[in-house]
């Protein structure tokens, strides 16, 4: 198997990483998965630098994870990733995470876009450095594609309007804030009891600050779906399912 394109990153877990019970915060997970696949496109020639010399940047529009274990305050993990295939205006890519002795704590797959800066449509762009999304497509994380989260039937509902720390520098709310929503649905000693073993998010339309957010949940015993109303844009911001 082809090497090359794998990138293999450490990460030790912060106190500003975990929730109250010291377990690692799902949207900090999502984090530091997010943070190896942004290096590991620099690191072979497509990232955001590169990327923008074309007048296109990154967009995760979906990602699922399944977690095996909640992973604890100061832990030490390793998060192994790398670009898999090409599919239409899709680019793949998978992560596995390790614990200091090896142990698989989590993986995850996941579906990105090349959007236009000014369109802010998808670009089927690709350039001599994407062939490495190629060399890897038979190797897989999870044996099936990123999840594509139905609507919701709303049982309950929240809202929620972007603050300045919810922008991230595309000035729009930073991937990981909306996992933080849907975890907030839920009571202190529901968390206390639980711990998502999956968790999946899809992408669909960008949210600016200040934009209020319907964030509608539909419960069915451990499996909860979520979507994200934008009120201003009129439009759906992202759907998301957490399995417990």
């Amino acid at each position: 198997m082809d090497q090359s394109t794998i990138l293999k990153t450490k990460y030790a877990v912060t106190s500003a990483d975990t929730d109250m019970f010291s377990r690692l915060k799902p949207g900090a997970l999502v984090n530091f998965l997010i943070q190896s696949a942004v290096s590991s496109a620099e690191s072979l020639g497509f990232g955001f630098g590169d990327l923008k010399e074309n007048h296109l940047f990154w967009v995760l529009n979906r990602l699922t994870v399944e977690i095996y274990r909640p992973v604890k305050w100061d832990e030490v993990i390793e998060v192994t990733t790398w670009p898999k295939d090409i599919e239409r205006i899709f680019y793949l890519r998978d992560f596995i995470v390790k614990d200091a002795e090896g142990e698989i704590v989590a993986k995850a797959n996941s579906a990105w876009l090349a959007i236009d800066l000014k369109t802010k449509t998808p670009s089927s762009y690709v350039n001599e450095n994407m062939l490495a999304f190629t060399k890897l497509k038979d190797f897989h994380a999870l044996d099936y594609p990123p999840i594509r989260v139905k609507s919701v039937k709303a049982d309950s509902s929240m809202d929620v309007i972007p603050t300045f720390f919810d922008i991230d520098l595309n000035k729009h709310v930073t991937s990981t804030r909306y996992i933080d929503w849907m975890t907030d649905a839920f009571s202190v000693d529901f968390h206390k009891d639980h711990y998502p073993k999956q968790l999946s998010i899809n992408y669909q339309k960008e949210t600016m600050i200040g934009e209020r957010i319907e964030v509608k949940h539909q419960a069915d015993e451990d499996n909860h779906c979520f979507e994200g109303f934008n009120h201003p844009q009129e439009k759906i911001a992202f759907r998301g399912k957490v399995v417990f």
